[in-house]
């Protein structure tokens, strides 16, 4: 039995050897500033005040609780009937094994020959939570440093900026040509693995999200598994795949188990999948969002989330009473429009001659840059404020993601066909306003 120190001396909780290395590097850190993405909507008051009888069009949404019908009435009364019947008492940190067996038999379908089973699914407090958790795992149990480095696109979503700084890991954005909508390449993947070399660093983790958000931009199953393998072969510890998005097709949805058949045993005990309700179900309040980890990673992320969060019963219900609908007739009101308006936008800005990336999903990304000189601004920034203002039609400047995207804007058409054109017809005349 080992020796107890004296009940009046302090002791750490921890071996020493466990402890965490004296640092100062938090008071080093740069402030990682508030999302602007939550504060665009304000701008249109301004032109609402000034035009109280004009529509106003809300093209920055990424949230089709907002733009669309939202979630089924049905599937909340489903699942309130669920809490009713489960109660109110804690569940586990991974959600509950009911979860997880739907999750895994009724929405994916795992095939029993890939290694996946219910316990590789971990319920997550929508996307964010799920990804913070995923960015703890990688650091920990990739190479095991503070510090290293997680790589994202050149013209990443704003919070893979600074969700991952936030808990000791550098963010990298990887090489990427506006021409080609800004898509790793492999070539560009080993070339982030020397660059973070030459600093002490290397990679715990790549984030590959299909369909792209800012940009819209949608690579081929074939193309995120080549750049998949390409990563763990340079070194990259684990490749998270973002498929937040991925049910909002016109095309079909991403199979995980034809996916994961690609990779060897081993690729697989790399890979980490986010899924969830918050674009396809829209579902953003219900936070609502899963996991499908290698068990390493599974049990990793269940243990700290005992001592911190754990995920609240009904948005998982929702989840489990979507799987069991069907989630194709499930999501049918968030989707089938999304699609529609897709086509009227793209034919929309085809007509119009716009250059622009248009993929699936939600978004469209919008260049601007002549529009931008005729005013001699930098950056899309004062562009998004004159559109909301003075033309009532609130977009995303997609200098808010990367400087590399300082010259476009980003277009949510994740609304209702008509509200698609109106909004596309709007920013058309607040643009062509600045010409004269």
């Amino acid at each position: 039995m080992p020796t107890l120190a004296s009940p009046d001396q302090p002791v750490y909780v921890v071996p020493e050897e466990n402890l965490i290395p004296a640092s100062d590097h938090l008071s080093k850190m740069k402030e990682i500033p508030a999302s602007r993405m939550f504060l665009i909507k304000k701008s249109l008051k301004t032109y609402k005040t000034n035009n109280p009888h004009s529509p106003v069009y809300d093209a920055s949404q990424g949230d089709g609780g907002a733009s669309l019908p939202g979630t089924p009435p049905e599937i909340l009364e489903r699942a309130a009937q669920l809490q009713l019947d489960h109660g109110t008492g804690y569940d586990s940190p991974f959600g509950t094994a009911k979860f997880r067996e739907i999750v895994a038999e009724k929405y994916w379908g795992f095939a029993p020959d890939l290694g996946l089973a219910p316990a590789n699914v971990i319920a997550t407090v929508g996307g964010r939570d799920g990804l913070v958790k995923s960015y703890e795992a990688m650091l920990a149990l990739g190479h095991g440093n503070q510090g290293d480095a997680l790589l994202v696109s050149r013209v990443p979503w704003i919070s893979y900026n600074w969700g991952p700084y936030g808990v000791g890991a550098n963010v990298m954005l990887a090489p990427g040509h506006e021409d080609e909508g800004w898509t790793y390449s492999e070539e560009g993947i080993k070339a982030s693995v020397k660059f973070a070399a030459k600093s002490g660093r290397k990679i715990a983790g790549m984030i590959v999200t299909n369909p792209d958000n800012p940009t819209g931009q949608t690579i081929t199953v074939e193309k995120q598994i080549a750049l998949g393998k390409a990563a763990l072969e340079a070194g990259v510890a684990f490749v998270l795949y973002d498929w937040i998005y991925h049910q909002v097709t016109d095309e079909e949805p991403m199979d995980i188990n034809a996916f994961y058949a690609e990779f060897t045993p081993e690729e697989r005990e790399k890979l980490i999948v986010l899924d969830g309700l918050t674009k396809s179900l829209g579902g953003s309040n219900l936070r609502s969002a899963h996991l499908v980890a290698p068990e390493k990673v599974a049990k990793f992320i269940t243990a700290r989330a005992s001592h911190n969060i754990i995920p609240p019963f009904y948005g998982t219900a929702v989840a489990m009473a979507a799987y069991e609908m069907g989630y194709k007739e499930a999501s049918r009101s968030i989707v089938e429009p999304t699609n529609a308006s897709r086509k009227v936008l793209e034919s929309f800005l085809k007509e119009n001659d716009f250059k622009y990336i248009i993929g699936k999903g939600y978004y469209a990304f919008i260049h601007v840059g002549e529009w931008l000189i005729a005013k001699g601004w930098d950056d899309t920034e004062a562009l998004g404020q004159y559109l909301a203002e003075e033309h009532g039609i609130a977009t995303v400047p997609g200098v808010y993601f990367s400087q590399y995207g300082r010259e476009w804007l980003r277009f949510s058409y994740a609304t209702p066909p008509e509200k698609t054109q109106g909004a596309a017809e709007r920013l058309l005349e607040g643009l062509k306003a600045l010409e004269a």
